[in-house]
């Protein structure tokens, strides 16, 4: 049903509530607990929420963050407001009904949701049950041209990686460098790179080349894997880029790779190597230095 141990996760994203709102909200959102299994009033209270909690961002103590991490793994409340909260809690109150009607209460939420409905709803795909029947609505997601919600999906979710299958991960990954998202942000990106992402996003890059445009650095992390004679002049190019980061991803994209000619090219480039070796330079570092240039 649950992927994780959801009534330990309840527990303390109850506890967080009562820590962030008033003994008059606390009361309300009690009594909607009741209704939680109705679709009528599972529906009007989850419509109802920010009106009587508000929409201010939450705080959450560090002990706090590392039992959610503990408890679901890469799911986080960072950046939370109460109303975003409070949604999540009262999804967490349907794990006493059936299958059938928990997920037509889902799917009745999100056919009606606006667009903070439906970032609330992303956002909690990581912690509804039965996680492998919401892969359509992921995909379905993915496909919007609403930035909210592909932020959602994309950056710091780890349900994309678990689940969707490879051609629904694959448009996740090239939505994001076509929407311009924090790459480094992709829950599972490394491990879940293959070789036809590889293929696209290399013909990508020659599309950006022609157009007289940039290559977003990240790019060549998700080619690293698959470096080989036919795409290797790319990675040459990059790494003897006059931009600095670009120049830098292509040679982390050689230390990442198994081609030996990746390899004498990386150390054709001795103090970016010595970087890399000594841990001061990786895919997460190289983020950093892209959005202090932004």
């Amino acid at each position: 049903m649950y992927a994780y141990p959801v009534q330990r996760l309840k527990a303390i994203i109850t506890q967080i509530v009562q820590q962030q709102v008033n003994p008059e909200v606390w009361s309300w959102l009690q009594q909607q607990e009741s209704l939680a299994g109705g679709i009528a009033g599972f529906n009007k209270t989850f419509v109802l929420i920010p009106r009587k909690t508000g929409k201010s961002v939450i705080t959450l103590s560090a002990e706090q963050s590392d039992a959610i991490q503990q408890i679901r793994p890469g799911f986080s409340l960072a950046g939370y407001t109460i109303d975003r909260l409070c949604r999540v809690w009262l999804l967490l109150q349907q794990d006493g009904i059936s299958e059938a009607d928990y997920l037509k209460n889902i799917d009745n939420l999100f056919t009606a949701a606006e667009v903070n409905e439906l970032v609330a709803l992303y956002g909690a795909l990581p912690l509804l049950a039965y996680p492998r029947k919401f892969t359509a609505r992921c995909a379905e997601g993915i496909r919007s041209n609403i930035g909210d919600v592909l932020q959602t999906i994309i950056c710091d979710n780890p349900y994309p990686a678990e689940y969707l299958e490879e051609a629904a991960w694959n448009q996740l990954v090239l939505k994001a460098f076509f929407t311009e998202k924090d790459i480094d942000r992709i829950i599972g990106l490394d491990k879940r790179t293959n070789k036809p992402l590889a293929d696209t996003l290399c013909d990508y890059a020659h599309e950006r080349w022609a157009a007289s445009r940039t290559v977003h650095p990240q790019l060549w992390r998700c080619a690293a894997p698959f470096i080989n004679a036919e795409n290797f002049g790319d990675i040459q190019r990059a790494a003897n880029s006059t931009d600095i980061t670009e120049q830098k991803a292509a040679l982390l994209a050689c230390y990442n790779s198994n081609y030996q000619p990746a390899k004498t090219l990386l150390h054709q480039f001795p103090e970016i190597n010595n970087a890399i070796q000594s841990g001061k330079l990786n895919w997460h570092t190289l983020a950093k230095e892209e959005l202090a240039t932004v």
